[in-house]
Parts: structure tokens; sequence; C-alpha cells
């Protein structure tokens, strides 16, 4: 009796829909829209993993000619001053060669190759430190000794340079070796 009672209240409730809709089983629909809904899902999260994975592949390419950039960099970061070296040793060479040179012709040769080699230095950015006459600046300079201030020389100037120091590109390579005026 029960199952009559069920039976006509399921037609009371399918005849209770508006004209012209069919009644949708509530399963079925259903299940077919999210089958619809999670493929598409799928869809997509395949899309962003490949583009996932495109992405790291350019990250790691990236990285790796950036390793191998850098590690050129300081394979051959002293070419450019090499190049520019190679003169000098050639004239060096060329002077040794000479057995009859005079001593005004050695000087000359010898006065020519140093100009090559300051125009290497120059070329390389590699300047060189003589402060006679400056401020001493711990800095740029290390002082080996200091000396009573001799006339026109102020206190705590260079008052001589033992050894000239260098620079390359603004950077200290060997302090120049000075003698300061005292106070």
């Amino acid at each position: 009796m029960q199952e009559r009672e069920a039976a006509a209240a399921d037609t009371t409730d399918r005849n209770d829909a508006p004209e012209g809709e069919q009644p949708q089983a509530l399963g079925a629909a259903t299940v077919v829209d999210v089958e619809k809904e999670l493929q598409a899902a799928l869809d997509k999260a395949n899309e962003h993993y490949d583009l996932f994975l495109r992405a790291k592949a350019e990250a790691d390419n990236v990285r790796r000619r950036a390793q191998e950039d850098v590690a050129k960099a300081h394979k051959f970061a002293v070419e450019s001053f090499a190049e520019s070296l190679v003169p000098v040793v050639d004239s060096l060479e060329k002077a040794l060669e000479a057995t009859t040179a005079t001593p005004e012709a050695m000087r000359e040769g010898v006065e020519l190759t140093l100009r090559q080699l300051k125009a290497a230095f120059e070329k390389s950015n590699l300047k060189e430190i003589n402060p006679v006459g400056q401020k001493f600046d711990p800095h740029w300079h290390q002082a080996i000794s200091m000396v009573p201030a001799p006339q026109g020389i102020a206190p705590n100037h260079v008052v001589a340079v033992l050894q000239k120091g260098w620079t390359i590109a603004d950077r200290v390579l060997r302090p120049a070796l000075v003698t300061v005026a005292q106070s």
C-alpha cells in the first residue's frame, strides 16, 4: 500500500511541472553536467601544467646560459689586456736581439716600450697613483715614514713617493708607498 501512495505522489509531482518542460531525472542530468565541468577543469589543469613545464624549462635554460656567460667572462677577462701587452713583449725581445745598439738607441727603445706599456694600461683602465703634494689618504696611500714638513708642504701631505700605486677602474690595486709631512 505504501508503494501505491509513493507511486501516486511521484505522478503528482511530475504533473505539477509547467507545460512544455520535461521533468529532469535528478541523477542523470546533473552527472552529465558535473562530468563536463570536470573534463573542462582537467583540460585547464593540463594546459596550466604544460605552461608550467615550459616556463621551468625556459628558466633552466636562462640559468644555464648565464652560468656559461659568467664562466666565459672569467676565462677571457684578461684577453683584451693580454692583446695590448703582446706588442710590448715584441719590443722587449727586439731590444734584446740588438747587439750593436748605442746607449742612446737603447734608451729611445726603452722609452718607446714604456709608452706602449702605459698605453696598454690606459686601455685597460689601469692608472698610476703618484700623489706628491697631495693630502695623505690611507685608502690610496701607505705611509712608510713621517718627516718634518719641508718648506711649501702642508702637514699631513705626501712629501715623496717611494713606489707608485696603481688603480684599476677606480679600485686600488696597490697603494702608493709614501713619506708624509709631520704636523
